[in-house]
């Protein structure tokens, strides 16, 4: 059974990366990835601009959540220095950026925008359990990112925001829906219309943090529950998990018949009757 194992808590950083990321685009996307048995530890290595984000960085962190091999369980994301992320690097939202994209036509925009979003969409993948470790400031794409993951660890300094409409957007990284399943749609809205700070007291009492703990001791917190996940048999966790995240789109008669069908595949392959 796996969970008996007692694999490392998270990777170190010179942990090899996944298989078939080029060095060079991780490099120029400021990201850091080591793989170590079933935990990867993907790093926002820029701490001179905060883990301020490019187009480069999603690249980076698509080709990351594409190469993962099969063995990892749990992915750590933090943020290298004292932020988590300041969101996007506003040196490259010029207006020539956005008139180069807003040139496209809607299909070529549409495409380019949905390539962004892969860099966001990756974790909540049914296979793995996603942790971001978040201290410092964490705005904007950094708010999504944190967002992106199943469970946010976070330092007692942390200070969330959504500033895209006061930039004349909206978020679009795929950060409104699990915004709105965690605050619900009137707070969801306040947040991001008025991009107010939200700080580590607020994000626990709304169920934007799952755990808040002093800066000090971010690391080890993060590190118990990724050991806590991985005590648990993958198998089981996989189908918890699709369980779910299926559940706000269900009755309580269908999450019940969800609840049921789960049930009758883990007995079936506990008793090695699996397919």
């Amino acid at each position: 059974m796996e969970g008996t194992l007692e694999p490392s808590a998270s990777a170190p950083d010179d942990a090899p990366g996944p298989p078939g990321v080029p060095a060079d685009l991780l490099a120029a996307g400021g990201v850091r990835c080591a793989v170590e048995g079933a935990v990867a530890t993907v790093t926002l290595a820029r701490p001179e601009r905060r883990n301020a984000q490019t187009p480069e960085t999603w690249q980076a962190l698509a080709a990351i959540g594409r190469a993962l091999p099969g063995t990892v369980r749990v992915v750590v994301l933090r943020g290298e220095g004292p932020s988590f992320s300041a969101g996007l690097d506003l040196s490259r939202l010029t207006p020539e950026f956005i008139g180069t994209l807003a040139r496209q036509d809607d299909a070529a925009l549409d495409a380019t925008l949905e390539s962004y979003q892969e860099a966001f969409t990756w974790w909540r993948r049914p296979d793995l359990v996603s942790i971001a470790s978040v201290a410092g400031h964490a705005v904007g794409a950094g708010f999504q990112l944190a967002l992106a993951c199943d469970l946010r660890v976070v330092a007692d300094d942390v200070r969330f925001a959504m500033r895209e409409t006061s930039l004349g957007l909206v978020p679009d990284l795929g950060g409104t829906k699990p915004l709105v399943d965690c605050v619900g749609y009137a707070r969801a809205l306040e947040i991001c219309a008025t991009g107010r700070w939200i700080d580590a007291k607020e994000a626990q009492q709304l169920g934007l943090a799952t755990l808040v703990v002093p800066p000090a001791e971010l690391a080890a917190a993060t590190q118990d529950l990724v050991a806590a996940v991985l005590a648990a048999p993958r198998d089981a966790v996989v189908e918890l998990k699709a369980l779910l995240q299926g559940a706000g789109g269900r009755s309580y008669d269908e999450q019940r018949s969800a609840e049921r069908a789960a049930q009758i595949r883990r007995l079936r392959d506990l008793a090695g009757l699996g397919e």
